[in-house]
C-alpha cells in the first residue's frame, strides 16, 4: 500500500520531531520544512497529500504559504494556531485551510485531526453520485468537478463537501449543527463561525448574493437551504 505523504512545516525543531515521530509511527510518510520558503519549495517538488502548517514562521508566514498553495492546488491543509486565536483560524479558513490544531496539542489530537480529515475526504470522493444540474451550475461527482456557466469552479475539499451536502438536500432547510456534523464531524458541532466563513467563501466562488440568492438561501435563526430550480 502506498503511504500517504504529509508535509510538516514548523520552525520549532522539537515540534517537528514530535509530529514526525508520531505520524511515521501511524504509517504516514513525513516530509519537513523549517520555514515558509522551504515549505513552498518542498511542496512544489514533492506534492504531498496533506500539509500541516504553522502560522508563525521566519522568511514567509503560514498565511502566505497557505495562500500560495491555494493559487493552484487543492491539497489538504491543517494549520497550527495559538491557543484561543479565533482570528487566526478565521483568516486561515478564508485563505482555504481545511482544518486546524491548537497549540499545545497532544499526540492523540494531532492524529485524530489528520485521520479524520483524510477519512472524510476519501469517503466523500468515493460516493457514486450522478451529476446534479442547477441552472448553469453543474456538480459532477464522478469527476470531482464543479462548473458554473461552463467554467471550472475551484473548491477546496471542505467547500466541495459543503456544496455536495447542500445540493443533495436541495429544497430542505438544514441546521448549522446538522451541516457541521455531516461535513466536518461530531467534534465541530457548535463551531458556527467555521461554517459561516466557509459558507461565505463558497457563495463568493459561486457568485451567489446572500441577499438575492440563486443557490443558497439563509433562513435566519434556522439554517440554510439549497434552492431547487423553479
Amino acid at each position: 500500500m502506498v503511504k500517504m505523504r504529509i508535509l510538516v512545516v514548523d520552525d520549532e525543531v522539537s515540534i517537528v520531531r514530535f509530529m514526525r515521530a508520531n505520524l511515521e509511527a501511524s504509517g504516514y510518510q513525513v516530509l519537513t520544512a523549517g520555514d515558509g520558503l522551504e515549505a513552498l519549495q518542498t511542496f512544489e517538488r514533492e506534492l504531498p497529500d496533506l500539509v500541516i502548517l504553522d502560522l508563525r514562521m521566519p522568511k514567509m508566514d503560514g498565511f502566505e504559504v497557505c495562500r500560495r498553495i491555494r493559487e493552484w492546488s487543492q491539497t489538504l491543509i491543517i494549520v497550527l494556531t495559538a491557543l484561543g486565536s479565533e482570528e487566526d483560524k478565521i483568516k486561515c479558513f478564508n485563505l482555504g485551510a481545511d482544518d486546524y490544531v491548537t497549540k499545545p496539542f497532544s499526540k492523540n489530537e494531532l492524529l485524530a485531526r489528520v485521520k479524520g480529515l483524510l477519512r472524510r475526504t476519501t469517503l466523500w470522493d468515493e460516493r457514486p453520485e450522478p451529476a446534479l444540474h442547477f441552472h448553469d451550475l453543474v456538480i459532477d461527482f464522478a469527476q470531482h468537478r464543479v462548473t458554473l456557466d461552463s467554467q471550472d469552479v475551484k473548491l477546496t475539499a471542505t467547500e466541495y463537501r459543503l456544496l455536495f451536502y447542500l445540493a443533495r438536500n436541495a429544497g430542505r432547510v438544514i441546521t448549522p449543527g446538522q451541516i457541521l456534523e455531516k461535513v466536518w464531524g461530531d467534534e465541530y458541532v457548535g463551531e458556527t463561525y467555521l461554517l459561516q466563513v466557509v459558507m461565505a467563501r463558497l457563495r463568493q466562488k459561486l457568485g451567489d448574493d446572500p441577499k438575492e440568492p440563486r443557490f443558497i438561501e439563509t433562513r435566519i435563526g434556522i439554517g440554510y437551504m439549497f434552492l431547487k430550480p423553479s
